[in-house]
């Protein structure tokens, strides 16, 4: 594997961009459609990337993996998916070709994440302790991105964060080239759907406890849904400053409690770890409906910060039980699949179910009817409830408590991670 000097900055720096695009206009962009008089298509904004989740590891796996150098495909699809970005707010009149144009970004940006996970395991000599370092500054720019746009230039309901995250894109794309050569990983080698879809990880992992995992893990991505696209309209709504910002709270406490994971892990075992994850879930959203009558801000901070246990307890607790059953063989497989059932599937079924009821129980023209907000938000927490006494009641596996020293970044990392 070549060296070469200062490359573990230069990663960096690569991780900081990527994330710093994703971070600048996810969480502003409900309340911008709500500006704009787009409310009752806020959910279709969120269902761009279940789709792009779905579509990139067949890109990944069938074209670019195969023949074109990682660097040089980062390159192109930064530059393209950031002019897509840029271009957004000139469809302000049209719905359907705002969305039009979040989607192409979206099909851009999510085959990018795959490619940067790819680029800096290739060019690094020890993954389990040099990536995460190198990880790390993903979730650092996604907090500068909303400290940026919402705590700095309080924009969230205007266009401005989807014209900076366009132009991070263009200079994440252009830096992409100069970053060192990486052959494609899968050259001379054919990929085929099967391999894409996970179905040969499928025929190994199979057995009732890992069913009820991937059925788990799909159905808890339904309510999930609702905190992404929704979370940030009703911080706006409820009156709360800068609430880009202040939904960094929940990247700021991911942060934390992923130094304690290893420790609470083997402590915990595999079970207690998901359900905890699921029972915060349950917690957030019960937050979040009790403070919706009388607006009361610390319940609603408690809920977002609720956001490090939601995702580091459930998610990375999934990404090491699949890791720790499956063999090295069918390792990625098995990681691309779970990536497509929670992040593809669940979020795009959770998007759509979160849009059908908030335009029926808030509604397009009352986003500041708080007692409407308390109905909507009681949805998830009965759902993720629901989900949570199943999976506690069906799953029993003797998985190894044991967690491995860095869990490898699945392509397509959540918006929490």
């Amino acid at each position: 594997m070549p060296h070469h000097r200062g490359l573990a900055p230069r990663l960096s720096a690569m991780m900081f961009l990527e994330f710093f695009i994703w971070g600048s206009w996810y969480v502003t962009v409900g309340n911008y459609m709500t500006r704009i008089g787009m409310t009752d298509a806020i959910y279709w904004a969120y269902t761009v990337n279940p789709v792009a989740a779905i579509v990139s590891p067949f890109f990944l796996g069938m074209v670019a993996d195969r023949f074109f150098a990682t660097e040089k495909v980062l390159g192109v699809m930064h530059l393209l998916g950031g002019l897509a970005l840029g271009a957004a707010p000139l469809f302000h009149a049209s719905p359907v070709l705002f969305v039009a144009m979040l989607l192409l970004h979206s099909l851009c940006f999510a085959a990018t994440m795959g490619l940067a996970n790819s680029l800096a395991f290739h060019n690094i000599t020890d993954q389990e302790r040099q990536f995460p370092l190198i990880r790390v500054f993903g979730t650092i720019g996604w907090i500068v991105a909303g400290v940026l746009v919402s705590g700095l230039l309080h924009a969230d309901e205007t266009p401005i964060p989807l014209y900076i995250g366009g132009a991070a894109s263009i200079v994440l794309g252009l830096y992409s080239f100069t970053l060192p050569h990486t052959p494609p990983p899968l050259a001379g080698r054919t990929t085929t759907a099967r391999q894409v879809l996970g179905l040969d990880a499928l025929a190994q992992l199979s057995s009732r406890p890992f069913w009820v995992f991937v059925a788990s893990s799909l159905l808890i991505c339904i309510p999930l849904s609702a905190y992404y696209a929704y979370a940030p309209v009703y911080v706006n709504a409820a009156g709360i400053a800068s609430p880009a910002f202040k939904m960094s709270f929940g990247q700021m406490s991911e942060m934390l409690f992923m130094f304690a994971m290893p420790l609470l892990f083997v402590r915990l075992g595999v079970k207690r770890m998901l359900l905890l994850g699921m029972l915060s879930w349950v917690a957030r959203y019960a937050l979040f409906a009790l403070a919706a009558p009388g607006r009361v801000e610390w319940m609603i901070l408690l809920g977002i910060a609720l956001h490090g246990l939601c995702y580091d307890f459930f998610f990375v607790s999934g990404q090491i039980y699949v890791d720790k059953k499956a063999t090295p063989a069918i390792r990625g497989q098995a990681q691309g699949f779970l990536v497509l059932v929670t992040y593809g599937v669940g979020m795009l079924v959770g998007a759509q179910v979160a849009g059908w009821v908030f335009n029926r129980v808030v509604g397009a023209g009352a986003p500041q009817a708080l007692g409407a907000w308390q109905a909507f938000w009681w949805t998830p927490t009965i759902f993720a409830a629901a989900v949570m006494l199943l999976f506690g009641a069906l799953f029993h596996d003797r998985a190894p408590a044991a967690a491995p020293a860095a869990a490898e970044a699945p392509a397509l990392a959540g918006p929490g991670a």
